[in-house]
């Protein structure tokens, strides 16, 4: 049985949502990331914090400037949605 999420997407509702740019987000789809992603997001120029940043915008298909703006609380759902679907989730 496989031990991570295999489902192409994800939608994650928002606890607190966000208004970017005049757009409010209620929920983010994250899609399955690729070993491109990670590849991308390694050679980003910035922080731990600012590549997981990267990474986050690129597979929900959003501006960094989304994250940015995100609750902990729903960062937080990101980065659980994320190791669930490369499988590195805490059992």
């Amino acid at each position: 049985m496989a031990k991570y999420d295999t489902d192409s997407e994800k939608t994650i509702k928002l606890d607190f949502p966000v208004t970017v740019d005049a757009m409010e987000y209620k929920e983010l789809t994250m899609r399955r990331p690729k070993t491109k992603d990670s590849i991308a997001a390694s050679k980003f120029k910035g922080s731990e914090a600012e590549r997981g940043i990267f990474l986050m915008a690129k597979l929900c298909n959003v501006s960094p400037d989304v994250i940015e703006e995100l609750d902990e609380v729903d960062a937080n759902k990101l980065g659980e949605q994320h190791k669930a679907f490369t499988g590195r989730q805490s059992d």
